[in-house]
């Protein structure tokens, strides 16, 4: 393993606990960190917030306007 692996390697770290990374478990430290993670995603917890579509002029378009030409 050369210089810069030995960094990158090292220097990884749980994204829950912030304990050093297991290989079985990549990028966690153990099935628990996982297991929380999977759960953060399953309820929403890493949801985007969406944003209602604006018109050019920054105003929601009337209901039955949309798409008319």
């Amino acid at each position: 393993m050369n210089e810069i692996d030995h960094k990158t390697v090292s220097a990884r770290a749980c994204p829950i606990c912030g304990k050093p990374v297991d290989p079985a478990f990549k990028p966690f430290c153990s099935k628990r960190c996982a297991d929380i993670d999977l759960n953060r995603w399953l309820s929403g917890v890493y949801a985007v917030p969406a944003k209602d579509d604006e018109d050019e002029d920054g105003e929601r378009p009337a209901e039955g306007e949309a798409g008319e030409k």
